[in-house]
């Protein structure tokens, strides 16, 4: 970083300045654990020697620290289980709404807010690509991507269909309605990473981006869309502020997900890719949030679970992820 040919270069520059960022966040959470380890050393000396009247306190500091560092290892423990080749990469992640009308698109509005809310509380930056929202409630599917250190590593275990039990704020009846949303994730590719996809394969479609309401952000066929046709696979991008922009970020997507599918489905090429892309099918849910009559959050593939919904839907997800990652 010193060497001033090393600025020249802002994207290869921007890629160290992100290794070296991550490297002394490791080596400053092993000095925090270590302190931590130290402080509960010493309140087990202070309780030995204490009178009687201050072993309440020793005791609950005590109760406190070994919490808290407890937590903190934990944390540490997640991120060595990062093995995956685009662990450390950023994280595309889509929303679609499902089966169950208003109330799915409210949910997948839901969802939305809960992984915005779980990124930016580790300190993670979010950028939304693409949002098509409902004139009567909710959306339709959203885009993010979400950049920070091993996002794509936390976030692949969100992928696959989200079910939400409650009471229906759309029915009159007060019934209990049962909606879903598909979650999709796939890492951010680097720029370097060959990939070839034939133009005859693809078909791009362009059209008017719109906001809440159905109102037109503007009047020019700014929006892109590009189907890949051998596999079915759909990416779409409308936030940005020109067609040319919003088609080399869809075109970023598409590459980020044949990839994926690729490796999926252990083949050489993406000429070898066939058949629509069904990376999520309805009934499979791989986690189940239940409103009403009781207060629980249950993923289905580690049975962890969380009744603190609330928390859950600001962004508590540690949980579930670390599982998911032991479970690998």
């Amino acid at each position: 970083m010193e060497d001033q040919s090393f600025w020249e270069d802002s994207e290869r520059s921007n890629k160290y300045l992100q290794e070296n960022k991550a490297i002394s966040n490791q080596i400053e959470d092993y000095e925090v654990l270590f302190s931590m380890y130290e402080e509960i050393g010493i309140y087990i000396e202070l309780s030995m020697e204490a009178e009687s009247e201050e072993q309440d306190d020793i005791e609950r500091n005590l109760k406190e620290q070994i919490e808290s560092t407890q937590k903190k290892l934990d944390e540490m423990t997640m991120k060595l289980l990062f093995k995956g080749e685009y662990d450390d990469n950023n994280a595309i992640l889509s929303i679609n709404s499902g089966t169950g009308g208003l109330d799915a698109q409210d949910w997948s509005q839901m969802i939305l807010r809960m992984y915005i809310r779980w990124a930016e509380g580790r300190g993670f930056t979010v950028k939304l690509l693409d949002l098509i929202s409902d004139t009567e409630a909710g959306i339709k599917t959203a885009t993010l991507l979400i950049k920070g250190t091993h996002s794509y590593g936390y976030l692949k275990s969100e992928k696959g269909v989200h079910r939400l039990v409650r009471i229906s704020p759309f029915d009159s009846s007060g019934k209990r309605h049962t909606s879903f949303a598909s979650v999709d994730v796939t890492p951010e590719i680097d720029d370097d990473v060959e990939i070839e996809i034939n133009s005859s394969d693809l078909k791009i479609d362009t059209y008017r981006a719109s906001g809440a309401g159905g109102q037109h952000v503007n009047t020019t066929d700014s929006a892109v869309r590009i189907t890949h046709l051998p596999t079915g696979v759909v990416v779409q991008c409308q936030n940005e502020r020109s067609q040319h922009t919003n088609r080399d970020v869809a075109m970023k997507l598409l590459k980020a997900k044949l990839i994926q599918l690729k490796e999926e489905e252990k083949k050489e090429k993406i000429e070898d890719l066939q058949g629509k892309y069904n990376q999520i099918t309805w009934g499979s849910q791989i986690r189940s949030y239940v409103f009403q009559p009781y207060k629980l959050v249950k993923d289905h593939r580690t049975n962890f679970d969380n009744t603190n919904v609330d928390s859950v839907m600001d962004g508590d997800l540690d949980g579930f992820m670390f599982e998911y990652l032991k479970s690998l």
